[in-house]
């Protein structure tokens, strides 16, 4: 493992995107969500992924300094374009307008399409939490085709993210954000990097085995090599069984069909789409129960007698602000696979050598 300072690790990352074709605000921009996943801990939405975001801007998948289109314009409701820009800077032009419509209608609704990567989704509940907003996103991936459903093993989903905020005067707020897969495809991604090992059965061969191995889904690699998962034959696997893979029909439905972006077929350009809903509860709760039951039913969820092997009840939320703390005080922890991976990327756009050494020091 190699550890690197995040304010270090967003420099080096920002040059990269800088000198992919992104102007100087969105380099940073996307250098910056990047590694907020990485001290959250959600290391699969983290800079692992700078050499396949560089890859698409170079291949034409993604568009550098995009600025959305707004297809439909009501007071509560917005259809929205994002012109295959970086999911960093198109999403949070989206959420900015969900936002300002709910702020001002007290409910509001946006759909997202043909947005890049978005990242990690709790970013955006994040958003609308800090303007005391709840919100609430069904998230797919048009071309993403990864994950087995429910009594299959051929892959006919993406990993297909859910995700829900909601703010906290004084305190962090509860954000709940998951992929409906059992993982991420980007923590498969960070396992056959030398990373956290994926928990057992998370993959299922089109036999039916079920496996750990990163290679089911991606086929021959080398270490600090691409990932490519349409050179593997396996899926990952629905969380939760029926409910899990339920949960992801309805995110492939509400996110991709509905929003414009297409459910995940095969052959399609990668893109995320999303649909994203908005509630200001001092417009729903103008004698102010809301903020004290939350308060009251949280404290109450917590105080549980723990089960063993565990210190704590938490709610979502709590472990990304642990990670947070922790990181931003010691450093993003990563794989020398992962860091390599990087260091050949800028070096490939002309990143010298005192550059990679001033980012380890």
């Amino acid at each position: 493992m190699i550890t690197i300072k995040s304010d270090k690790l967003i420099g080096f990352v920002a040059d990269i995107f800088a000198r992919a074709g992104s102007s100087k605000e969105e380099a940073g921009r996307v250098a910056n969500y990047l590694v907020t996943a990485n001290l959250t801990g959600h290391d699969s939405h983290g800079v692992i992924r700078v050499p396949k975001y560089v890859a698409w801007v170079q291949d034409g998948s993604i568009i550098p300094d995009q600025t959305v289109k707004l297809e439909v314009d009501t007071p509560s409701l917005a259809v929205i374009d994002g012109g295959f820009g970086f999911g960093q800077t198109v999403t949070p032009q989206a959420v900015r307008i969900g936002i300002d419509k709910c702020k001002a209608n007290g409910l509001a609704a946006i759909t997202l399409k043909n947005s890049g990567h978005l990242g990690r989704v709790g970013d955006w509940a994040e958003m609308a939490a800090a303007e005391g907003l709840i919100s609430i996103f069904f998230v797919n991936a048009a071309g993403s085709v990864l994950v087995a459903p429910f009594g299959g093993v051929a892959r006919k989903l993406s990993t297909a993210p859910y995700c829900v905020g909601i703010p906290r005067p004084g305190q962090g707020p509860v954000v709940l954000d998951f992929a409906t897969s059992l993982v991420a495809e980007g923590k498969v991604m960070v396992a056959s990097r030398g990373g956290k090992k994926l928990p057992k059965g998370a993959l299922i061969s089109q036999d039916g085995n079920l496996t750990e191995d990163p290679h089911e889904l991606y086929g021959p690699y080398e270490p600090s090599g691409p990932r490519d998962h349409s050179q593997g034959t396996g899926a990952i696997r629905a969380f939760g069984e029926h409910k899990g893979s339920g949960l992801a029909l309805i995110c492939e439905l509400l996110g991709g069909a509905l929003t414009g972006n297409g459910a995940t077929s095969n052959g399609r350009r990668f893109a995320n789409g999303m649909l994203g809903i908005f509630i200001d509860p001092k417009v729903v709760d103008p004698a102010h129960f809301f903020d004290g039951e939350v308060a009251r039913y949280i404290a109450y969820f917590k105080d549980s007698k723990l089960a063993q092997g565990h210190d704590a009840v938490l709610i979502p939320g709590e472990p990304e602000a642990a990670n947070r703390a922790e990181r931003t005080k010691n450093g993003v922890p990563l794989t020398e696979d992962t860091w390599a991976s990087i260091v050949d990327t800028g070096r490939a756009l002309g990143i010298d050598e005192a550059a990679v050494k001033a980012a380890e020091g």
